[in-house]
């Protein structure tokens, strides 16, 4: 009789659940976006570090912390499930018409105020097609593309990965944003003679309109050092809350803005010369399904 050697399985399912439990750090919320019990959230950890002798992750008390097998796990367990998706939806994508699952990741300003519309106008051409929207700033949205955790991406600002597809889809807008109270609120347009003298209410390192503020202050011969710096803020309602709120001011898109100029809630002067680009990102070495060639037809006006 032969011995054959015992065979350890990891299953695909594993892999989600560990996922979503260290993406949380909270097993009863992993259990919730799954749809399983907490009971088999905890079951499938369990098994997993059971079978492969390691410990991923270190009850403390109610709480639990990724381990340093944990924290490794990780970028594999995206890795694979990665690649497992790119598999299910070249396999779909066999048939005729478009369909299947389209992951786009946008940065916060086109996710908000451009993106939905052409979102609307894909499903109305093509209902088979799922699409599955992820919000964040540009930095991270490149990063999803790299990583083939998006299918494409839509960004405001320069990204640092070469090796991406970038093409420009559209033309945006940045302006100042004022108090509808503050001194600068009475004229029309800003100059950057005029920044120094202001305190400033900036989005995030690694939002689009951060870096595209600090390429139009370059271009302006001004480092961000020479701005008094109150705040930074990780979304454009945040920005737009606090300078409503007092004597600050901000750079944000056209786009982000109109809404609260309208109310009243806010002025924005035009920074002459202060445009920046909305780009569609893709990765060249991966499959183009059906689904993602449409939606690229879709955002370049190209058949």
């Amino acid at each position: 009789m032969i011995d054959f050697p015992h065979v350890v399985i990891m299953t695909l399912e594993q892999l989600r659940i560990f996922l979503a439990v260290a993406e949380r750090q909270h097993v009863t919320r992993a259990a919730e976006t799954l749809h399983l019990t907490q009971s088999a959230v905890s079951a499938s950890v369990a098994a997993l570090e059971r079978t492969h002798g390691v410990t991923l992750f270190d009850r403390i008390g109610r709480r639990i912390v990724l381990t340093d097998a944990g924290e490794a796990l990780i970028p594999e367990a995206r890795a694979i499930l990665n690649r497992v998706e790119t598999a299910e939806l070249l396999l779909q994508d066999m048939g005729g018409e478009p369909r299947g699952r389209l992951r786009i990741h946008a940065s916060q300003t086109v996710a908000s105020y451009w993106l939905p519309q052409r979102m609307v106008a894909l499903n109305d051409a093509h209902p088979r097609i799922e699409l599955a929207l992820s919000v964040g700033n540009t930095a991270q949205v490149a990063r999803a593309v790299a990583e083939g955790a998006a299918d494409l991406g839509l960004v405001e600002g320069e990204v640092s990965q070469g090796d991406l597809h970038r093409q420009v889809v559209a033309r945006d807008e940045l302006v100042m944003v004022v108090a509808r109270d503050h001194p600068l609120a009475t004229g029309g347009t800003v100059a950057p003679a005029d920044y120094p003298a202001q305190r400033w209410i900036l989005r995030e390192e690694g939002s689009g309109t951060r870096s595209e503020f600090e390429g139009h202050l370059a271009a302006a011969g001004l480092a961000l050092d020479a701005l008094d710096v109150a705040l930074e803020l990780p979304s454009n309602e945040a920005v737009i809350a606090a300078v409503s709120a007092g004597g600050c001011v901000s750079v944000l898109s056209r786009r982000a803005v109109e809404s609260a100029s309208a109310a009243g809630r806010v002025r924005a002067l035009a920074i002459p010369g202060a445009e920046r680009p909305f780009a569609v990102l893709t990765h060249p070495g991966r499959h183009r399904t059906q689904a993602l060639q449409a939606m690229l037809a879709l955002l370049t006006g190209s058949p």
